[in-house]
């Protein structure tokens, strides 16, 4: 068993999905393994990581309207508000979704459906500087 490891810095253009799938897989690729589990963690608190449909660009929008009805920015629910309206409500998102995706490796390539796409979901408003850990093992 081998083991790779790698850091992406994304800059995100604001609240929503950024498909981050050739960005993993060319490093993938690099790595030189054939086979093992390819670990993806978002290093931050309101920011996520979902594996979701990559072909119709609907299925986000569609994401995100459910979110802003579900958690809505300026909730008077919240007593955290920071850095603002939508601070609470992104760390909400975030642990209603996911910070860490764990993708299967075989023959080289990443095992996801033929529709799926690995993507950052940015859920403050303003674009931010992201981190994305990248770990395999594998051979």
């Amino acid at each position: 068993m081998r083991q790779a490891h790698t850091l992406l810095a994304l800059d995100t253009g604001g609240r929503g999905l950024t498909e981050i799938t050739r960005r993993i897989s060319a490093w993938v690729d690099t790595a030189g393994m054939r086979n093992g589990l390819l670990t993806v963690f978002v290093r931050h608190t309101s920011a996520s990581l979902l594996i979701q449909e990559n072909a119709d660009p609907e299925v986000q929008r569609d994401l995100e309207r459910f979110l802003a009805r579900l958690v809505a920015d300026g909730d008077r629910l919240f007593e955290h508000r920071a850095e603002g309206a939508d601070d609470m409500p992104a760390h909400v998102r975030s642990a209603l979704t996911a910070t860490t995706l764990s993708v299967p490796l075989v023959d080289g390539a990443l095992v996801l459906g033929t529709w799926q796409g690995i993507y950052l979901y940015e859920h403050r408003l303003r674009g931010q500087r992201r981190q994305v850990v990248l770990h395999l093992i594998g051979d």
